[in-house]
């Protein structure tokens, strides 16, 4: 049997995104050990894909957002299946959080008196987003990761996390092997954070980078916790669609919050055709209001371009099969007709959207001051994933906590552009915080032997079989290919139970999937790894979603496309059985508290 070195620490994350990072550094300030697992280098995390900002109602631009906005804004965007305590303290803490990071040295784009700059996003009623130009997310990253670093926070860069390890229902531990040597080591803590992301991966137009293969939601439901709302998908409605090396590539929101428009292929602005009467008051009349909105006027109302993702990603993907699409299947993005308005439209351009310019100059030889953009929806984030303590963070196992994109609750059926990097940093430090204090009142865990031989050995026998097996590869192509088709932006009971037929066909493909040569740097074998946490997540995602029978959020359904007043009362959650099958049920929600209740129904006035 294969060997494995041994590394023990009070609290051990797992990722280095946003979130893990934040957690490290709370832990890591409250006195214990801690130890860093990220499945790529330092730096490298998806979180450096989140561009436009992170939304903290700051009040810098627009003196009457408050805390009590933002948390309307949330609730109203999820639909009000979110948990109603997490939206309350992202809203109430985000602020201080943001705040933190300019004393750790992040440098935010200005307003002219100086202070940070926030600019306008899609479902925020006022412009709340703090900014470095179109690269915040690098920024957050850079931050934090140097803040880590200097107290002195242990990183094993290239491991992947194979399985959880119990100890008498309790985190005790976690198998991992390096990438490099495809050597395992095996992980002991008195306390564990899932930070890992998402699961686009499990699609075949993603927006997210190769680690996004679910695998703290897969880790967290084979050890047994609980999932909720793995139905709400959140298709991201601007993804590059040309050339096909970079389709699904992110093109940030903040092109639309500095006035870009969305046209067909007849030039017609078909945002204006489709406004839901929830958000008609907020929302301007005509293409003139919407440009004085992205350009301050408090008068104003938001133009349609930022209503909230799930309508704009439908409404695009409406154009596109009435046969009013651009060449390569998407439709326009236009910010290059603001030189109409302003007199220096071309540089204006590259100093709001640095990254964006370079990127479409150099991947697709496309000048966005110049030339609208191609783009279409892409899936772009989970709302669903690791059921929390909206406090703690700490999941339905003792001892095993969550944040980021992995935890869910706070987006119910829709997240919000910009509040992920708040979410991260705001749960991020929560969690890194409480698993601390567990971990200081804790004994050692105990790792049992056995359970590690067991998982070594599964993840050994794609060699064991050479290349006379199934092409992981292959395997894995065609369930993308099946989310795709089969459980994307809009469902239908009859397509999606024919996806769980076929996750079925593949998981059984996976059993027999093989690879040859050694262990070093042996991507075959690591998408062998990964197959188990998509199949996973991909059945979650299709059983929950036939479950929800109405349209809400990220979840559209063709033959029941109306909001039901029953789904407003219950999440649907996703649990491992026994005999190894999946079961879904319903999780009532908590009722509101009546002073929340109060806030939202003032705010929709």
């Amino acid at each position: 049997m294969a060997a494995h070195a041994t590394y023990s620490y009070d609290v051990l994350i797992i990722g280095a995104g946003g979130a893990g990072l934040r957690a490290a550094i709370e832990a890591a300030n409250a006195g214990v050990s801690v130890g860093l697992i990220c499945k790529s280098l330092l730096g490298k995390a998806h979180t450096v894909m989140a561009e436009g900002g992170m939304a903290a109602a700051m009040a810098h631009n627009d003196d009457r957002d408050s805390w009590k906005v933002h948390f309307a804004d949330t609730m109203r965007g999820g639909q009000y299946v979110n948990n109603w305590r997490m939206a309350e303290l992202h809203a109430k803490e985000a602020p201080d959080r943001v705040r933190e990071l300019e004393a750790w040295g992040a440098v935010f784009d200005r307003t002219p008196d100086g202070r940070i700059n926030q600019r306008n996003f899609g479902g925020h009623r006022y412009p709340r987003l703090a900014h470095v130009g179109d690269r915040t997310g690098l920024e957050l990253i850079r931050t934090l990761q140097d803040h880590t670093t200097y107290l002195g926070v242990t990183v094993h860069m290239e491991h992947t996390v194979v399985e959880l390890i119990l100890d008498g229902g309790r985190a005790a531990g976690v198998l991992a092997y390096d990438r490099e040597r495809g050597r395992f080591h095996v992980f002991t803590a008195k306390a564990i954070v899932l930070a890992t992301g998402g699961v686009g991966r499990a699609y075949k137009v993603t927006s997210n980078s190769w680690e996004g293969t679910g695998d703290g939601h897969a880790l967290a439901y084979r050890a047994g916790a609980e999932l909720i709302d793995m139905e709400f998908i959140q298709f991201h409605p601007t993804g590059m669609v040309w050339p096909p090396s970079v389709k699904g590539i992110l093109v940030t929101e903040g092109v639309r919050g500095e006035g870009g428009v969305l046209r067909n292929s007849e030039g017609r602005r078909f945002m204006f055709d489709d406004i839901p009467d929830n958000y008609k008051p907020q929302t301007a009349s005509d293409p003139e209001e919407g440009w004085r909105y992205t350009q301050g006027d408090k008068s104003a109302r938001r133009p349609p371009e930022l209503l909230t993702r799930d309508h704009v990603a439908r409404c695009i993907n409406r154009e596109v099969k009435a046969g009013r699409g651009s060449p390569h299947g998407g439709v326009f993005l236009d910010i290059a007709w603001i030189k109409e308005k302003i007199s220096d439209a071309e540089g204006h351009i590259k100093r709001k959207l640095p990254s964006m310019y370079h990127q479409f100059k150099e991947l697709a030889d496309l000048d966005i001051t110049k030339e609208p953009m191609e783009v279409g929806p892409t899936t772009h984030y989970i709302m669903g994933g690791i059921k929390v303590n909206a406090d703690t963070q700490e999941s339905t196992i003792p001892g095993l906590f969550a944040a980021g994109e992995c935890a869910a609750g706070i987006n119910g059926a829709n997240r919000l552009g910009g509040n992920s990097l708040s979410d991260l940093i705001v749960f991020g430090k929560r969690a890194g915080e409480y698993a601390a204090q567990l971990a200081k009142g804790a004994a050692a865990p105990k790792v049992d032997a056995a359970a590690v031989e067991r998982a070594i050995t599964q993840s050994l026998e794609p060699f064991e079989r050479g290349a006379s097996g199934e092409n992981p590869y292959k395997v894995q192509h065609d369930l993308q290919d099946t989310m795709q088709a089969l459980v994307g932006i809009v469902r239908t009971e009859s397509e999606m139970r024919e996806a769980i037929g076929k996750i079925a066909s593949y998981r059984e493909r996976a059993s027999r999937v093989s690879v040859d040569g050694h262990r070093e740097f042996n991507s075959g074998w690591h998408t062998c790894i990964d197959l188990r946490n998509l199949l996973d997540v991909a059945e979650a995602i299709a059983r929950s979603a036939v479950e929800r029978r109405e349209s809400r959020g990220g979840h559209f359904r063709e033959d029941f496309p109306d909001k039901k007043d029953e789904f407003a009362t219950f999440n649907f959650g996703s649990k491992r059985q026994p005999d190894g099958s999946m079961t879904v049920y319903r999780i009532p929600l908590p009722p509101i508290p009546p002073e929340l209740k109060q806030v939202i129904e003032e705010q929709k006035q």
